[in-house]
């Protein structure tokens, strides 16, 4: 199957003219390709990892472009820092789709993880998009950014978003596809939420999360599961430093949630590519996590017949790690 027409990865040139013509676009692509483009009703983030039709890229000359369709009835662009992100889901068109990209390891993306579900209006107003990074081998030099292509502003403490009104027939659909699940080893709980843990309870009985890990040779490049309300998210490992003895995640635990070490998944392309489906249509949106990119080894390998953005986390609503996010514009 090939690529949509409406989402594929292009050459600045074919971005540039997309944005001439007028065209509403979500962008993914390096900081240096974004510089280059002229104002226009587009907003993006920076990344130069992709799911291609030919496989996992890494790319620095490319965009990745996802057009928003023409039946869309209105698009509004708005930066939103902490002081108004709270507002982001109630701001959403009534029926439509919002897409948004945060900035990564800033206060406005801790604050999003940790907090979407308070906000007004979550899960009733539907938001899809990802946290833009940078090369893994420079994370100590450049900073994650978000382009707001309206207003020509570049932004590494806010995120953007591009709310999209639908007409009446259609409607926007969510799905997040992870090959993990939890093991059959003991429950862990957190007593307080954050990116940071030290201690626990691991099947009722106190511990430290660190200590744990390093004595019975938990492999952290698979997640922890959480059991949020019925549905499992994944929680992914940063670090586990064994001298203070805590460890750091790419997404908050909560307290009440029950979490457990995921099951080993050796073959992430394969595992993928079942879990998308041969025959499954084009999605409209769709971005997979720097982590499956990684520990997978997924360069130059496919997962299915999905293209997007390989990101530095996914939103489908709220914050997740290691998932493949998928997002179609259904008829009513």
């Amino acid at each position: 199957m090939l690529a949509s027409v409406h989402s594929r990865l292009q050459s600045i040139p074919e971005v540039e003219a997309a944005i001439a013509e007028g065209k509403t676009l979500f962008l993914a692509g390096s900081r240096e390709a974004l510089s280059q483009l002229p104002r226009g009703n587009w907003v993006g983030g920076t990344i130069c990892y992709f799911m291609t039709e030919e496989g996992g890229l890494v790319a620095e000359d490319k965009i990745f472009a996802t057009e928003i369709p023409e039946f869309a009835l209105e698009t509004k662009v708005v930066n939103y820092g902490l002081a108004n992100l709270s507002f982001l889901f109630s701001d959403a068109p009534e029926n439509g789709i919002t897409y948004l990209v945060i900035p990564a390891s800033t206060r406005v993306h801790k604050a999003f993880a940790e907090q979407a579900f308070t906000f007004d209006g979550f899960l009733m107003h539907p938001v899809v998009g990802w946290v833009s990074g940078v090369r893994l081998d420079r994370m100590d030099k450049e900073k994650p950014a978000v382009f707001n292509g309206v207003t020509g502003e570049v932004m590494e403490d806010k995120a953007v978003a591009l709310h999209v009104a639908l007409p009446a027939n259609k409607q926007a659909e969510l799905e997040i596809i992870s090959i993990f699940k939890g093991g059959d080893g003991e429950v862990i709980h957190f007593k307080e939420e954050g990116f940071q843990v030290a201690g626990c309870t691991i099947g009722g009985k106190p511990a430290n999360l660190a200590d744990f890990i390093a004595a019975n040779h938990i492999r952290t490049e698979f997640p922890l599961v959480g059991d949020y309300c019925g549905c499992p998210v994944n929680v992914s490992f940063q670090s586990v430093d064994p001298v203070t003895h805590c460890v750091s995640l790419f997404a908050p635990v909560f307290p009440g949630a029950d979490y457990r070490f995921a099951e080993p998944v050796e073959d992430y392309a394969g595992a993928f590519a079942e879990a998308v489906g041969a025959d499954s249509p084009e999605p409209d949106f769709a971005c997979n996590c720097i982590l499956n990119f990684v520990h997978g080894k997924l360069e130059g390998k496919k997962t299915g017949n999905v293209t997007g953005p390989i990101t530095f986390g996914e939103i489908a609503h709220q914050l997740l790690n290691q998932t493949l996010v998928r997002m179609y514009l259904r008829d009513v």
